[in-house]
């Protein structure tokens, strides 16, 4: 089932009065995939970033970020590829791995895309976790928020899949103490095998707000939707806050996980007045 310009985010507003969304959208960075760009060019040039990979401890593959035709999109998309063995973590750990984008926070990278404290930003983009994705015990993320300098050993906010009694698909959170908690869980088993869009609302301060609603395309059914206030989402020693999208998962039980690949498209990135909360162009 191919989705149409009307099965975009639908926002619950009666759970997300705060977001106050505007109606003037303005200045978005988007990406898309094209199909004919170099891929590690087109998301250098887009994010101001490149990519973290294991090219270099599998090179026999090749990128590990590369496109393809999609039919349900109708258009290219994303592949992100990740391999049990003999992926490592940019060859610089072996008992993890990764395949991400993310923006920086060095001075060459924009302003816009830096999130400051007290900054409002959006996100918004589209993935889908393949049929019979397998997570592990461990952590297999596929989405954080993460520090850029200073206090940035942990993420903010991490969207996590984890192997259980059911799978499930879980958003932690983590404050400037190191306390952990799980702000959310759902089901995994409902979430693979179609195209899904997250829109992502986040306020940068030690009483932040963060929010998050996850529609499928083909129907426009909400599937997953969180609100939260007063959090700490901001590190002491930190200046910068950036999003990473992508696959970065612990080897510690390697027979619980596979090859995967899991597709992504048509990012959006906002903060202050403007915002993702629109069909991407």
């Amino acid at each position: 089932m191919s989705p149409s310009r009307n099965n975009t985010i639908a926002i619950t507003f009666a759970a997300f009065a705060f977001l106050g969304i505007p109606s003037s959208l303005l200045g978005q960075v988007f990406l898309s995939a094209d199909g004919v760009s170099d891929t590690y060019t087109l998301l250098r040039n887009t994010l101001s970033s490149g990519t973290d990979n294991p090219d270099c401890s599998h090179t026999d593959f090749g990128p590990h970020i590369t496109q393809a035709a999609d039919n349900d999109l109708r258009k290219p998309v994303f592949v992100f590829n990740i391999h049990v063995m003999p992926d490592t973590d940019r060859c610089r750990s072996v008992d993890r791995q990764r395949v991400e984008i993310k923006t920086e926070g060095n001075r060459s990278t924009p302003d816009y895309l830096k999130g400051f404290l007290n900054d409002t930003v959006t996100f918004r983009w589209r993935f889908k976790l393949p049929d019979g994705f397998q997570p592990s015990m461990a952590f297999t993320h596929i989405h954080q928020i993460k520090p850029f300098d200073g206090d940035d050993n942990l993420p903010v906010i991490t969207v996590t899949a984890r192997k259980g009694n059911p799978d499930t698909l879980e958003i932690i959170h983590v404050d400037s103490n190191g306390v952990t908690a799980s702000l959310a869980t759902t089901p995994l088993a409902p979430l693979l095998g179609t195209w899904l869009e997250a829109y992502e609302k986040i306020t940068y301060s030690f009483q932040g707000q963060y929010a998050i609603v996850i529609n499928r395309l083909d129907d426009g059914q909400a599937v997953f939707e969180l609100a939260s206030g007063g959090l700490d989402l901001w590190r002491n020693a930190t200046t910068v806050i950036r999003p990473k999208w992508g696959i970065y998962r612990s080897l510690e039980h390697p027979e619980q996980l596979r090859d995967e690949q899991v597709l992504y498209d048509r990012f959006c990135i906002a903060k202050g007045s403007d915002d993702c909360a629109s069909d991407n162009p």
